[in-house]
C-alpha cells in the first residue's frame, strides 16, 4: 500500500512470479453435478460462453471455461485464463481503495465528499451534506447513470474528473442518508476521490496498492491494457438469436462503476483475498479489522432480505452470512460470492446479457441454497 515500508523480503516477493491456482479436489460427483447444470443453462439461455472458479479451503478447486469466446469460433474456447468484462465488481475494488486511505488517515468515512473534491456539485444544494459513507454504501440519494456513452468512449486520463464536473445539472432522489438506492454514479465520484486524494490515477492506484501487492496478474481497469487474444466478445439476445456487441462497454469516464477486465484465475485470487480478510501469500492490503466496517450491515435493500455493507451485499444462505456482488453491462453478466465462515465461495462469468438465472450453477457450486430467487 502506498506510503508504507515494505521490507526486503516483501519487495523480492511482489517480483516473484504469482505462483499458479491449480484447480483441484472437488469431488468426482460434485463437477459432475456442477457441469450438468452449467450445460444445461447454456443451452436453456443460449449463453455463447461460461466461465467459473470455486475456492474452497484458501484453494481454487475447480475452475473452468464452456463455449466460446467469439460465435462462430470453436478454436477459441473459453478457458479459466479468459478475459471478461466484469461490469460492477469493480466496485469492492473502489470501497477497498476507499478503506485504504481511510487507514492511512487521509479519508475518514464521514467526510463530505466536498472536503476531498470541491468541485462536486450538483443542482440540488444537499449534494453539501454527501458523505463518503453514504457514496460507498448506496444511501447518498444519488441518482444513477443513465447514458454511458459507450459508443462514444474516452480513454484520456481527465475523463473520470469531466465527469465528475458534468453532474452540476444532477438533483438528489432524497435527502443522503435516507435510504439504500444503488448509483453507479456515486462510485464514479469515489473513483475521482481516490484519484485526487492519492494523487494518481484510479486506474495507477488500484493497480499499485491492490492488484500487484496480491498478485492479480492479468486483470486491468484499463482496455487497452487488456490482452486482445484473451478478451471474450460480448453478445446480446435479439428476436431469439445471439448478436454480438455493437460498441464494447468501455468508457474511461465509468470505470470505478464498471470497467474491470479479469478472468476466473484472477478473481479467485480476489476471492481469497477477502476470505483472508485483506492478507494473501504474504502480502496485505488491508488490515483485518477494516472487515468489520466492510462487512457490517449499512441500510437493508429493499425486495430483497439482503443488506448492503461497505459496496459489497451480505446476504444468508442457512444461517451463514454470504459477501457478494453481482455485474451486468452491455453483452457481459458476473457474479462473484463467498461465504466467510465457510472459507468458500464462486465467481462466474459470461459474455452475454441475457443470463437470466444463475441459481442452479450457484448451489452446485456452493453445495448450500442461494440467497436469490434466480
Amino acid at each position: 500500500m502506498r506510503d508504507r515500508p515494505i521490507g526486503l523480503l516483501s519487495v523480492l516477493l511482489m517480483l516473484v512470479a504469482a505462483p499458479p491456482l491449480t484447480a483441484q479436489s472437488l469431488p468426482g460427483q460434485a463437477v459432475k453435478r456442477l457441469e450438468a447444470s452449467i450445460n444445461q443453462t447454456m443451452r436453456d439461455q443460449k449463453i455463447p460462453g461460461f466461465a467459473i472458479g470455486i475456492v474452497k479451503d484458501g484453494r481454487l478447486v475447480y475452475s473452468g471455461g464452456f463455449g466460446v469466446m467469439r460465435v462462430g469460433n470453436p478454436d477459441r474456447p473459453v478457458t479459466a485464463e479468459t478475459l471478461f468484462h466484469m461490469a460492477s465488481i469493480t466496485k469492492p475494488f473502489v470501497a477497498t481503495a476507499i478503506m485504504q486511505l481511510v487507514e492511512e488517515g487521509k479519508v475518514n468515512l464521514d467526510d463530505p465528499v466536498i472536503k476531498h473534491l470541491p468541485y462536486f456539485l450538483l443542482k440540488d444544494s444537499r449534494y453539501k451534506e454527501i458523505t463518503v459513507r453514504q457514496m460507498v454504501t448506496h444511501t447518498s440519494g444519488m441518482p444513477d447513470v443513465t447514458n454511458y456513452n459507450w459508443d462514444k468512449p474516452e480513454y484520456d486520463d481527465g475523463a473520470l474528473e469531466r465527469y465528475v464536473r458534468s453532474l452540476d445539472d444532477k438533483t438528489l432522489r432524497w435527502t443522503p442518508g435516507k435510504e439504500f438506492r444503488y448509483s453507479n454514479m456515486a462510485f464514479e465520484v469515489l473513483g475521482d476521490l481516490v484519484a485526487k486524494v492519492s494523487g494518481k490515477s484510479f486506474e495507477d492506484y488500484v493497480e499499485e496498492n491492490i492488484l500487484k501487492p496480491v498478485r492479480i496478474k492479468s486483470s486491468t481497469l484499463l482496455y487497452k491494457k487488456a490482452a486482445r487474444a484473451k478478451l471474450a466478445t460480448g453478445y446480446t439476445l435479439t428476436k431469439g438469436a445471439v448478436v454480438p456487441v455493437t460498441h464494447y462497454p468501455y468508457n474511461r469516464a465509468h470505470t470505478p462503476s464498471s470497467n474491470l477486465h479479469s478472468n476466473v484465475e484472477d478473481m479467485a485470487r480476489w476471492i481469497l483475498v477477502n476470505l483472508n480478510r485483506g492478507e494473501l501469500d504474504g502480502r496485505r492490503i488491508l488490515k483485518s479489522s477494516t472487515y468489520e466496517v466492510l462487512w457490517k450491515h449499512a441500510a437493508p435493500v429493499p425486495g430483497r432480505n439482503w443488506h448492503v455493507g461497505i459496496s459489497w451485499f451480505l446476504a444468508d444462505s442457512s444461517g451463514e452470512e454470504i459477501v457478494m456482488h453481482s455485474g451486468g453491462d452491455d453483452r457481459f453478466t458476473t457474479h462473484l460470492a463467498f461465504a466467510p465462515a465457510l472459507k468458500a465461495g464462486v465467481v462466474m462469468m459470461a459474455n452475454c446479457d441475457h443470463m437470466s438465472s444463475i441459481k442452479s450453477i450457484w448451489e452446485a457450486a456452493m453445495g448450500r441454497p442461494a440467497p436469490f430467487a434466480k
